[in-house]
């Protein structure tokens, strides 16, 4: 039997190498598996936790839609949408935030680490968005729910509150408890010019990372640039483990080609990086070129990305409408 997925990205512009393995090449693959029932949401309310720019925030909503389609997501086949135009979501994270438990709220690392030593002056959004992540899932009674390390503690919180809330009302598996999807083999995608730091669109650099709109010759400089060390390919793992930027664009290169790190080793061991990079940049420009020159097709067609979102909305509210009137029903509303 099929999985129902639900997967959700925060439209913040610019997507980069690292949301492409780590998140949006997985999700094209579910896609294309004809058993799975695939929504994948534009998360704009979760976007607001931080003050966002109007205007730049109703393009990163366009650009993140254009990511999917060019990189092959089927809007027919799956249901794309932006979350703020169904009022479900933010009815049910009201709800649940009613049932959720500041214990446990306070136990998420992330917004430790995202509002820093000044928690203070966070909003309460960014301390509580992760009830809200709870609603996203809860109301598609999603199975299975792609995830980073980084997200497996708000999923876990998500299961948590799908329990309480059955128990509470004595209604078993009325909300579907989800089961997380973590990609096997996958390498963590690093930052071109320190491999201790995720790859990240707000470093400083632009040699940095590799945005999905880059251009071909714009791919080969970074990849060119990127650091390395002097010594030549490892042959083992546990070699490679010691030597960060090197792991990381051996990673790449597993990711890109869906092979292992050990098997890509077997390939490159012994040689040096001058020759290892001008491969990868080639499996780097045949792989993510199409897509960047696509999404800029498709940002010149902002009505065609608009139908699309508007097509997935009246979907995704038809299914979250109907669940979020049945927990009304059950709590007494």
């Amino acid at each position: 039997m099929g999985k129902k997925i639900f997967s959700g990205v925060q439209p913040t512009g610019n997507l980069h190498l690292g949301n492409y393995l780590g998140a949006i090449k997985n999700f094209v693959d579910l896609n294309n598996d004809n058993e799975n029932k695939c929504i994948f949401c534009v998360v704009d309310l979760h976007a607001i936790t931080v003050k966002q720019d109007p205007k730049e925030l109703k393009n990163n909503i366009r650009e993140t839609v254009a990511t999917f389609v060019a990189s092959g997501i089927d809007h027919k086949k799956s249901v794309i949408f932006n979350q703020s135009k169904v009022p479900a979501h933010a009815e049910g994270a009201w709800i649940l935030s009613c049932v959720a438990r500041m214990g446990w709220l306070n136990r998420m690392t992330q917004f430790k680490e995202k509002a820093g030593k000044d928690k203070e002056k966070a909003s309460i959004g960014l301390y509580s968005y992760p009830i809200l992540m709870a609603a996203d899932i809860l109301l598609y009674d999603a199975t299975h729910v792609p995830v980073g390390e980084d997200q497996k503690q708000h999923l876990e919180l998500c299961r948590d509150i799908a329990q309480k809330f059955n128990n509470d009302f004595k209604i078993d598996n009325f909300l579907q408890v989800p089961e997380p999807l973590i990609q096997k083999e996958f390498s963590r995608i690093m930052s071109l010019k320190d491999g201790s730091k995720k790859m990240s669109k707000s470093e400083l650099s632009d040699l940095s990372r590799i945005n999905l709109t880059d251009s071909k010759d714009e791919m080969i400089n970074k990849i060119k640039k990127a650091k390395t060390d002097s010594l030549p390919i490892p042959e083992t793992i546990g070699e490679l483990d010691k030597r960060l930027e090197a792991k990381n664009l051996i990673g790449i290169y597993a990711s890109l080609t869906n092979s292992t790190l050990d098997k890509s080793l077997e390939i490159f061991v012994g040689k040096n990086f001058s020759e290892f990079k001008e491969k990868l940049s080639q499996v780097l420009v045949a792989k993510i070129d199409p897509i960047s020159l696509e999404i800029k097709k498709l940002l010149n067609d902002k009505s065609y990305l608009d139908q699309i979102l508007l097509e997935g909305v009246e979907k995704a509210d038809l299914i979250a409408s109907n669940k979020i009137k049945k927990i009304k029903e059950i709590i007494g509303f």
